[in-house]
């Protein structure tokens, strides 16, 4: 059965909504084969975020399916439909933003951001699993996600703060104030806001250079745009099903006023509005996504205007570029509008994979063990990278490394070498910190979940 018609027919059953919308605003739908769709209930395909964890809930209501002529209908013991489960088209882009994000945080190619918007694709990814839960009551939803995001997040900046207080960082030497610099630690337990760091920190000469603390905490901005998506999502949800178009479109809208200098905003306060109208529509594209709304619309209709839209991205940046020229994290507009026509076509082009084809099929393991610890990968990937450089520069000591060939050789593979290295260091926090995630999930504790098969039966990702 295709995507769209599965979407189509369970949000028109779920959502009288957009029975009527098709009608009142023309919004043509994509053609479906009536011939190819087979008879039994409609397979729902749920994804579960990274950071949560589906014990425990109950089963989605399947709709019901149209019977050919043909065949009886299957009523009784012998009907045998397939329960909901993961989207692998899904885990795989979330696998391929997460290792996209390390390769650029370790070599600083600007062109990924082009290749590849990782932040866009997985902000899309839990707008859409968030848009599946909120057919429960918001709050309960709410709760359940910060519960599963804090518990890493506590475990990060415990050992954050411990070695910046151990290098001498005092917070109260803040720009803002003595007090308010001690107030804003309050980020590291729940990220409101932006967390305090030292720019600089130890020596150069150290194991880490001075500014590791800076590259250790910047990749909280992300949680803690997350965190307001969150929490914005009943009122995202809710504005969507009556006004779609606007609501989708509002975000790129903002960026423009805030994200161009026509309206500036000072301080942390600008680049959280900024980070929420950059991703703005990504996150409501998962939701449009998850209601079907994109299934109803042409897909060369799609495909076509997404592409366009991603021209004027490129266009925009090539008359904005920034220090790191082609790097479309410091062009909001142009990372707003390439990140959704993006996404657009990524999730038009979803063909909802209950097991992942062919010769993707051999990583399936490792693609389920970077979705069940994506929080604890992306929070400490930075850190690890740093950690790589006092495990390679000894080398430089050994004997066979005394001469000048030996040493340009090892200068011109550093960062071969560090990104070879950095996948192990990961493995092992997998191991000593990844099981918090399943503890802030309710769940017990794994060590290496891959999916792999134990007692006969594969363990549920």
């Amino acid at each position: 059965m295709t995507q769209g018609y599965q979407q189509q027919r369970s949000t028109d059953a779920e959502n009288p909504y957009w029975a009527s919308y098709g009608e009142t605003y023309g919004v043509p739908r994509q053609r479906v084969d009536e011939a190819l769709i087979p008879d039994g209930p409609a397979l729902q395909v749920e994804q579960p975020e990274a950071e949560q964890s589906d014990a425990g809930r109950p089963e989605a209501k399947q709709p019901e399916s149209r019977q050919p002529e043909s065949r009886q209908p299957v009523t009784g013991t012998d009907a045998k439909p397939k329960k909901p489960g993961r989207d692998r088209y899904l885990d795989l882009l979330r696998t391929i933003a997460l290792v996209r994000v390390v390769v650029y945080h370790l070599f600083g190619w600007a062109w990924l951001t082009v290749l590849f918007p990782s932040m866009g694709v997985m902000f899309a990814l839990a707008g859409s699993l968030m848009a599946r839960s909120l057919n429960r009551p918001a709050w309960g939803v709410i709760r359940g996600r910060v519960r599963r995001l804090l518990p890493p997040l506590w475990a990060f900046s415990v050992v954050a703060l411990v070695l910046m207080f151990a290098g001498g960082w005092d917070p109260g030497t803040s720009s803002d104030g003595p007090t308010w610099g001690w107030i804003e630690l309050v980020n590291y337990v729940i990220p409101i806001g932006a967390p305090p760091f030292p720019w600089s920190i130890g020596s150069k000469s150290g194991l880490l250079e001075d500014t590791w603390a800076v590259q250790a905490a910047g990749v909280l901005w992300y949680l803690r745009a997350y965190l307001w998506f969150v929490v914005a999502s009943p009122l995202l949800l809710w504005a969507f099903r009556r006004v779609p178009w606007a609501t989708l479109l509002a975000p790129l809208a903002l960026t423009a006023v805030v994200g161009t200098g026509l309206v500036t905003i000072p301080g942390e306060t600008g680049n959280a509005v900024t980070d929420f109208a950059v991703y703005g529509s990504c996150w409501v594209l998962g939701m449009a996504h998850h209601e079907g709304f994109l299934a109803r619309i042409p897909r060369y209709m799609a495909v076509s205007c997404s592409v366009l839209v991603m021209a004027f991205g490129l266009w925009w940046a090539s008359g904005h570029l920034g220090p790191d020229g082609w790097d479309l994290n410091d062009i909001p507009l142009a990372q707003a509008t390439w990140s959704f026509g993006f996404v657009v076509i990524l999730l038009q082009y979803s063909p909802s994979w209950q097991e992942l084809p062919g010769r993707l099929a051999r990583w399936d393991k490792l693609i389920t063990l970077s979705n069940n610890r994506a929080v604890t990968i992306y929070l400490w990937h930075n850190l690890l990278i740093m950690a790589t450089v006092p495990l390679l520069d000894p080398i430089y000591e050994l004997p066979f490394m005394q001469s000048d060939r030996a040493v340009a050789a090892l200068d011109t593979t550093y960062m071969i070498w560090m990104f070879v290295l950095v996948w192990p260091l990961i493995g092992l926090m997998i191991v000593a910190l990844g099981w918090i995630e399943d503890v802030a999930a309710k769940r017990s504790p794994r060590l290496w979940p891959n999916g792999a098969k134990r007692g006969g039966s594969r363990r549920k990702a």
